[in-house]
């Protein structure tokens, strides 16, 4: 969600001014905001315990500043959506993105709660997922009109030098490199990935390749070392446009997730997938790629998938052109920019007056 905002920010230019506050102090995408970008940030770390300080902060920020628009971002924004529905001092759209692993099964009663009562009265609640959509009318009840879908959107053209190239990176080689790209976090759960691995360890043909780091990212080493030594951890890649290629499938085993970016770019990158059915993966794929969607905790048909798509290198590269033609039609990145647009400087436009 923050590199999404970052794009948005940057494609809005300078008919907007921005003031981010960071609740969580974190602001490593801010370095891919164009310089001409009106952008103020503010870290601003909150403590949970202490619900109603955090409430009276919110309120007293947006009585100072003012703003057209107030946009909040995930649970851990919810004050400032409740602070906003109590005391009104603009319009306010909600973007939600999903859940941590700690509400991969199962979401906290609290925070259903917490979210029904305060996005309510929200102009809109963004979902970038039918999922996400689905929990958001059934489970908070929020009303129809106010929930809306627009999902994330990807540069397509970042790939297409990557497409040209991709089949000689795999040209006159035996072995299958299975990979993926992820923030080497829990809810990620790497651990899967390398568990399914060790049922392909036998099979010389296979390799593994991890893009990302994390927190988790020495606990992982540690455990792929015990596994086999033809998994590879690459660390932080900036640009996964260049490592891609290199990939024969692209493997996704997260606990939770909703649409995710990865999954897009390795789509771009003409690249089958084979991943666990959480969010709108089965969705987001072409035909030809959903039965390789597979239960969560059903590792042996995920390995079973993995060596159907390795015995067979021209259904591969079928079901990866397949996914290049699906991005390129739903999951373009123009096509998010301008309905964002129009939703957010629609929305600025119909400021309300402060009240009072």
């Amino acid at each position: 969600m923050p590199l999404r905002t970052v794009r948005l920010m940057n494609h809005l230019g300078t008919r907007c001014r921005h003031t981010v506050i960071s609740l969580d102090g974190i602001i490593a995408a801010a370095d891919q905001i164009r310089a001409d970008v009106l952008v103020e940030i503010l870290p601003m770390v909150i403590d949970k315990r202490q619900p109603i300080r955090n409430l009276v902060n919110a309120r007293r920020f947006l009585a100072d500043v003012k703003p057209d628009l107030l946009a909040t971002y995930n649970w851990g924004a919810i004050e400032w959506a409740a602070v906003n529905r109590l005391h009104p001092v603009c319009r306010h759209i909600h973007f939600e993105a999903g859940f941590g692993r700690e509400e991969a099964i199962r979401q906290f009663r609290r925070r259903i709660i917490g979210r029904r009562v305060a996005l309510a009265k929200s102009d809109f609640v963004m979902v970038p997922s039918r999922s996400l959509q689905r929990i958001a009318l059934e489970i908070w009840r929020l009303p129809a009109h106010r929930v809306r879908y627009i999902p994330d959107g990807i540069d397509v053209a970042r790939f297409t030098a990557t497409r040209q190239f991709v089949s000689d990176a795999r040209e006159g080689r035996e072995h299958v490199v299975l990979g993926t790209v992820a923030p080497l976090r829990p809810e990620k759960n790497i651990g899967r990935l390398i568990k399914l691995f060790s049922l392909l360890a036998d099979d010389p043909r296979f390799e593994l390749v991890i893009a990302g780091d994390g927190p988790e990212r020495m606990r992982l080493q540690g455990v792929a070392a015990q596994v086999s030594n033809r998994i590879r951890f690459l660390g932080h890649v900036p640009r996964p446009e260049e490592v891609l290629p290199t990939f024969d499938i692209f493997c996704l085993t997260s606990d939770t997730e909703q649409i995710p970016n990865s999954v897009l770019e390795a789509m771009s990158a003409a690249l089958p997938i084979v991943s666990v059915d959480v969010g709108d993966i089965g969705l987001m794929v072409a035909p030809s790629n959903q039965p390789y969607v597979v239960e969560r905790d059903r590792i042996e048909k995920f390995a079973s998938a993995l060596r159907e798509l390795a015995d067979d290198p021209d259904l591969r590269y079928r079901i990866g052109s397949e996914n290049r033609i699906q991005v390129e039609a739903h999951f373009e990145q123009e096509r998010m920019f301008q309905e964002y647009e129009q939703l957010l400087l629609g929305n600025v436009a119909k400021r309300p007056r402060t009240p009072g």
